[in-house]
């Protein structure tokens, strides 16, 4: 009887986890960038009650006796999904169209994120919404992308090419091969850097860390180093953001699935105790 109990308990547990997931899912249905996630469950470990024998000369084999002893979430998986094109018309505004995440800097940690709304601070910098330092990379002299070393993203005259020679900016704009480009007073144009993009081999290993940003962890992989447009990353699309790809009509049906699951495994939970008041009150 005790095993019934302990079984509807679990099931409440994992389902009102997924009760959480989908309702944050919910909650960021218009986050920028944001990939929602889904519940996944297994069973656990079933108690023995018999075990499986070999057919012999006087009778067949019998399957084994078990009975199992609830249920266990096994993982929430990540659904990387690309989502729709909010156009904003926004300079700054990026969005990926492919695979991969842009790169920014918080401090010494490196994040990756799909969020693209991006602005210059009063530096120059190119920065996210909460202050994290866009990367990317510099433009050598010959028009190649210096892959050496990551770089802030930044209007600074000094790593510009051609040299600039007093002239100022006059506009700027992002090409779909991440290249941050300023047409100056002088009529020249000239690259001011290029985006930084990474990828992984298991993306859904990835941490969400808040912010619509992730860490790499032990089951990731290492960063997969690139650029906007080559070996198969994704291109940039400037004066737009990436939506979230949470599906409403498939959420609200997970809610009524976890409520179903919430509610039967509590209808378990009370008949068990009705059938254990019986056997308490057999001696009246």
């Amino acid at each position: 009887m005790l095993r019934s109990l302990f079984a509807g308990i679990s099931g409440l547990r994992v389902n009102q986890t997924m009760l959480d997931v989908t309702g944050n899912n919910i909650a960021n249905a218009n986050t920028t960038g944001y990939k929602a996630s889904t519940t996944v469950f297994q069973d656990t470990l079933s108690q023995m009650m018999a075990g499986g024998t070999a057919e012999n000369a006087e009778r067949g084999g019998t399957n084994p006796v078990q009975v199992g002893l609830g249920v266990q979430l096994a993982a929430t998986s990540t659904n990387f999904g690309q989502g729709s094109a909010q156009m904003t018309g926004r300079n700054t505004d990026l969005m990926l169209q492919g695979d991969g995440f842009f790169v920014v800097q918080r401090g010494n940690e490196q994040m990756y994120t799909r969020a693209g709304a991006f602005t210059f601070d009063e530096t120059g910098t190119l920065v996210t919404n909460s202050g994290a330092r866009v990367q990317g990379y510099n433009i050598n002299p010959d028009g190649t992308t210096d892959m050496s070393a990551l770089v802030d993203i930044t209007m600074n005259p000094a790593v510009i090419t051609p040299p600039l020679a007093g002239a100022t900016l006059n506009s700027f704009s992002f090409g779909s091969d991440g290249t941050l480009r300023g047409v100056f007073s002088d009529g020249v144009q000239r690259d001011m850097g290029r985006l930084a993009l990474v990828d992984f081999n298991n993306p859904m290993g990835l941490e969400k860390i808040g912010e619509t940003a992730f860490r790499a962890s032990a089951n990731s992989g290492a960063p997969i180093p690139g650029v906007p447009g080559e070996g198969g990353n994704a291109t940039v699309m400037a004066g737009a953001l990436e939506m979230s790809n949470v599906e409403l009509a498939s959420e609200f049906t997970n809610l009524i699935l976890a409520q179903r699951g919430f509610q039967a495994s509590s209808r378990v939970i009370t008949t068990s105790d009705q059938v254990l008041e019986e056997l308490v009150n057999i001696k009246r």
